[in-house]
């Protein structure tokens, strides 16, 4: 179980460490193409959930790799579930219902990876 969890907490921080560094160094204009959403959402919304996807990836591996406070990657997976859960609404909210897949998978990934958390 404790080899999952590594598994998944890495595949999870790895593609929100790439995804918020480029919400938070990145202009409107050059998230745009990949990020439809940023023109209708505040800029400097957009840098805080950058900056709150890199310390949630912070938070899946660092406590578990110190065993200072282990409980926050329980939290850190948590807070990615309920943030690909506001994800997929604002996409389905403009009409968007294509692109939900890799939301609906970031879910599925947050969920297991929170339930892992829990078992060791």
């Amino acid at each position: 179980m404790e080899t999952a969890y590594w598994i998944l907490a890495g595949l999870l921080a790895v593609f929100h460490l790439y995804a918020g560094g480029k919400k938070t160094t990145q202009s409107k204009e050059r998230l745009a193409p990949m990020m439809g959403w940023v023109d209708t959402v505040p800029m400097p919304a957009v840098r805080a959930i950058g900056a709150v996807e890199i310390l949630g990836a912070a938070g899946l591996l660092l406590p578990p790799l110190t065993g200072v406070a282990p409980v926050l990657a329980l939290v850190a997976a948590l807070g990615f579930l309920v943030l690909q859960v506001l994800a997929t609404a604002l996409h389905l909210s403009r009409g968007e219902a294509k692109v939900t897949g890799l939301n609906i998978a970031l879910i599925a990934l947050a969920a297991v990876t929170a339930w892992l958390a829990t078992t060791w």
